[in-house]
Formats: structure tokens, sequence, C-alpha cells
């Protein structure tokens, strides 16, 4: 088929999948594989086959590049102890395990060690679309955990690949290998992230700005296969940097196209990847034998069966390494939360990238090929993980009886009042700056006190609602329900009075004019002046709130998650009184 129908179907596929996965109740990525696994009855389509390299490095840089500014530091920071293992001793382990396992259902060596590479690292995508369901800190250490764990994983796959290839492998090779690697990863992310930064830093076109962050991905990913480094991990690298810097070099309206646009470019190629692996597992069960087919069945059971096992039992042994906890948990609890990583690690894009860039054919000769076997048992890794993890999750969650987790909400509120707050102490002199009189100063004020007091008013609601949720359940437990509601108070929505204009100003129908005047004085303070004075002074005070808040993040009061969302409200009331910026 040609490019351009490929293209339209995809769309299409994904498309329909959308609109019909809440119907069915079942996960969009499912719902798209078995799409592919349908369309990949037509001969035709079966046939669609992307070149080996295009996954690897055309959709990996976007998709964790998206994933890596959305990241919260403090959480890897706080929970280096943890990531650092899962990221790179786990991987291995997996590896190897998965490899020995194939090697028992006859698979060569060299084929099986490939194969361990592609399925050992979670998937930071899948990791992603969990958040709703786990404790906010547990969420962030195993996003992080998967963003890091790629690097390891494309090591190893490396290795396994010149293994394969006849490569002469000892451990000082290995340890360069992994020395150059990492270090060169990091090198090349934090390298193109500051050249980026130097360019964001002298412009302030919305166009110019988005553009530069599209290409920092693919550069910080090319600098370090120049160098034979790490892909994945410099471009993990350059998204967190860029992340943190990115308040300071962007512009309010470049901020909310990006934040637009890149949801849903990585939502089209995550929803093409799960297609393509619906296609790619029938044209390789096309390809091989009905006994291969069930002989591979066994091996696909068997290495997911596997890498469960190897998670949790390497969390286990892990325990004595991460020191002591902060809040220390029951062991009961530190049990169930090891259950719920265990469940909670998906394989998905990045499994299924390595695997297509396996190169058709192991050896020179082309007499050996072990590609199809890997193909078939990594996609139907990531298709167990999709049919049992993902709807197994809600219910393993709700078995661990997680604590109920208000830390973002807190730091949410507290965050507001602390910006709304030094933006109120700062007003007159801001005011007195930009020259700004004192009618539209009190009237600014005013605005911020009511937003100080609607900060306190939403926090203590949140608490009273905690509180009543609670008397609640204690009412449900003693089968004593109160008739008349907590503390008899009526919840019904007040009415609010119409602000007159009889039946037309009502129902719209009618376009009146509120208010009139003729007699204007120019010579006064206008009310145009007096706009351009409220917008100086609001543009003003946002800068300080924001000021402010990167000030919070810095001192870790924060968390990045929280300073993202009140930067998106702040960018959205800043392009409300700017209006966007308009480019030919």
């Amino acid at each position: 088929m040609e490019g351009l129908e490929v293209t339209v179907l995809l769309g299409l596929t994904i498309l329909v999948g959308t609109l019909i996965a809440p119907r069915v109740r079942l996960a969009l990525p499912l719902v798209l594989v078995i799409f592919g696994l349908l369309l990949g009855f037509v001969p035709q389509l079966r046939e669609v086959q992307l070149p080996p390299e295009t996954v690897l490095l055309l959709f990996l840089p976007v998709i964790l590049f998206w994933e890596s500014l959305t990241t919260s530091l403090r959480s890897i920071r706080r929970d280096f102890r943890y990531i650092l293992p899962m990221s790179t001793v786990l991987v291995v382990a997996s590896a190897f395990a998965v490899a020995g396992i194939a090697v028992l259902f006859g698979m060569p060596w060299e084929i099986a060690l490939i194969l361990g590479a592609a399925v050992a690292p979670p998937d930071a995508t899948a990791v992603a679309a969990l958040g709703r369901l786990l404790p906010r800190r547990s969420f962030m250490k195993l996003k992080a955990e998967s963003l890091t764990n790629d690097g390891t994983a494309l090591v190893l796959y490396a290795i396994a690949v010149s293994v394969a290839l006849g490569g002469q492998i000892t451990p000082l090779s290995v340890t360069w290998d992994v020395l150059v690697s990492y270090v060169g990863g990091v090198a090349a992310g934090v390298a193109v992230a500051a050249l980026g930064y130097l360019l964001l830093s002298r412009t302030t076109s919305t166009i110019v700005i988005n553009v530069a962050l599209l290409l920092i991905p693919f550069s910080a990913f090319l600098a370090a296969e120049i160098v034979h480094a790490s892909g994945v991990l410099a471009v993990v690298v350059a998204g967190l940097v860029v992340a943190y810097i990115s308040p300071r070099v962007t512009t309010a309206s470049s901020r909310r196209q990006a934040d637009a646009a890149w949801p849903f470019g990585v939502f089209l190629l995550n929803g093409a990847l799960f297609v393509l692996i619906g296609i790619e597992v029938q044209y390789v069960a096309h390809e091989i034998s009905a006994a291969a087919i069930g002989r591979l069945v066994l091996i696909t059971l068997s290495v997911w069966a596997t890498l469960l096992v190897v998670r949790y039992l390497f969390q286990l042994l892990n325990v004595p390494f991460q020191g002591r906890p902060a809040s220390p948990l029951p062991r009961g609890a530190r049990s169930r939360a090891r259950a719920v990583s265990t469940v909670a690690g998906m394989r998905g894009a990045v499994s299924l990238a390595i695997a297509l860039s396996v190169p058709a054919s192991i050896n020179a000769g082309g007499a050996v090929s072990g590609r199809d076997e890997i193909v078939f048992v990594t996609a139907g890794v990531i298709m167990l993980s999709l049919l049992v993890q993902a709807p197994l999750l809600p219910m393993i969650v709700r078995w661990a009886r997680f604590p109920v987790d208000h830390a973002e909400d807190e730091e949410y509120e507290l965050a507001e009042r602390a910006i709304s707050g030094a933006a109120l102490a700062a007003l007159d002199d801001l005011a007195a700056e930009h020259g700004v009189g004192q009618e539209v100063r009190d009237r600014v004020r005013a605005e911020g006190y009511q937003m100080l007091e609607f900060e306190n008013a939403r926090s203590l609601a949140r608490e009273q609602a905690l509180i009543d949720a609670e008397a609640d359940a204690l009412d449900d437990l003693l089968d004593e329900p109160d008739p008349l509601g907590i503390g008899g108070v009526d919840t019904t929505p007040p009415v609010m009075p119409s602000s007159g204009g009889g039946a037309d100003a009502v129902d719209g129908s009618v376009l009146q004019i509120i208010a009139t005047s003729a007699d204007v004085d120019l010579a006064q303070r206008s009310p145009l002046i007096r706009h351009e004075e409220h917008t100086r002074l609001k543009l003003a005070l946002i800068d300080r709130k924001r000021e402010v808040l990167l000030g919070l993040r810095g001192a870790g009061t924060v968390d990045d998650i929280v300073v993202r969302r009140i930067s998106a409200r702040l960018d959205l009331e800043q392009v409300r009184l700017q209006g966007i910026e308009e480019f030919d």
C-alpha cells in the first residue's frame, strides 16, 4: 500500500478506537492492538513494514521527551536510591532471566539475549496512563524508573546484537560500552539542552521557540548516536533540563501552544505504535509455521511470568539498600506496595521499538534469522501487559489500601496562597514603578484579596470535605446515617439572582446595550488609559508570582508538577491580557 493510504488508515483506526474504547470499557491501547490484529487479516495491510530504525529514531525521541518534560525532578532526587538500581541492575537481571527461559525452550543464546533486552524495560508511556490509580510518589518513582531504564536496555541490546554478529565481547569492552553509553548520553543531553537555552533566551517568537523545542530531542538523540552513546538517555536528560529552565526562557503563548500540541502528537504516535503491534503479530504469525507458533506462545507466557517474578523478587532483595524511609510503613503495607509496583511494570512502545529495530537477518549470510521470533514474543508480552496487568491493576491498588495522598493538593494550595500574598505585598511598589493610578491600584488590590480569600476558602472546603467523608464513612459503618446531613447544613446550591434586564436579558434573544455615555472626557483618565494601566499592573503581578513560584520550586517546597499546574493558569491569564501572538 502507498504511504498516504497507510497514514489515513492508521488515523481512522485511532479515531474509531478512541470512540469505541470508552463504550466497551477497555483500555485504548488494547482496543488499538485488537484493531491492528483485525487489519492484519488483509494481506496488503499485513505487508506494511516500517524500516527497522524508524520506530527507534522517529517515535521514541518525541514520546520520551514529552514524558521527561512532565516528570518531577524533585521526585527523582528524593527517590534516587530506589530509581538507580531499578533502572540498571533490575533491567540486566530481567534480561538475563528472560534469556535463560528462552534458551530452555530451544532459542539460541544470542537471539534469547536480544529478546531479553527488548522486554526488560517497563515503558514510560504505559506507566503514565496509570497516574490516576497510584499515589503521586509511587507513580513518579515508576515513571522516573521507566524513563531511565531504556538506556540500560539499549546497551544490552547493542551488546547482544554484537554477539550475534560474531563480535568479540570482553568484560573490559562491556564496561567501556556502559560508561560511554551513560556518560556520553548524559553529556549529549546536557550539551543540546544548553544550546537550546542559548537559542530560546534570545527570542520571544512563539513559532521559533516551539520549533526549537521540537528539534531538541532529535538533536540530542543524534549527538549521542554520533559518539556511540545512549540516545534515549540523552533525550531524557535534555527533557529534564528543558523542563527546569523552560519557565525562564519561553513565553506564555509558546507554552500554551506546546501544551496543546505535544500531548496530541504523542497520543497519535502511541496510537500508531499499538496498531502496528497488532499488524506485526499477524505478519509474523503468517510467516511462521503453526508448530512454531505454539512454541512461541509458550515462550511468551513464560517470559511474561518471569518478568513479574523477577521484578517482585528484586524489590524484595533491594529493601536493605533503600535506607530507612522518612515515614516507615507496616510490613504488610510494604509487601502490598511491591505487588502494586510489580503489576504496574507494563511493557509498551520501547520494547516494540527495540524488537522492530532488530536486523532482518542476524548473521552476514542470512542463514539464521530470529527477528520474527523476537517480534512475536515481544508483541505477545506487550499484549499480556495490556490484557492482564492493565485490568488487574485497579483491583490490586484497591487491595493495597494506600492511604489517600493529599500532598499535591496541599502543596498547590500553599503555593497559590504564597504567590497571591507576595503579589499583594508588592502591589504598591509595582504600581509606582509602572505609573499606575490609585483607582486601578485599588481595583487590582481588591481582585487580589478576592483571589486570596478564594484560595483560603478552597483549602478549608477541601479539609471540611475530608472531615465530612470520614463522618459519612463512620455513619455507614454504624448503620446510622444522619438524615439531616452533616451538621444539618443544606447543601443545595444557592440560586443566583438575576442581574436584571427582563426576559430578553435572560434568554439572550435580544442584544441590549447595558450602558452608554456620550460625555466621555478624553482629557481625563479615560477607560482606555485605565485598561492599559490595569493590564500593565496585572502583568507585573503575574511576573512577581512566577518569581515566587520558581523560588518555592528551588527551595523544594513545592513539586515540579505543582509548578507546572500553576504556571499553566498564570499563562492563561497572561495570554488573556496580552492576546495570542499572531504571525504570518
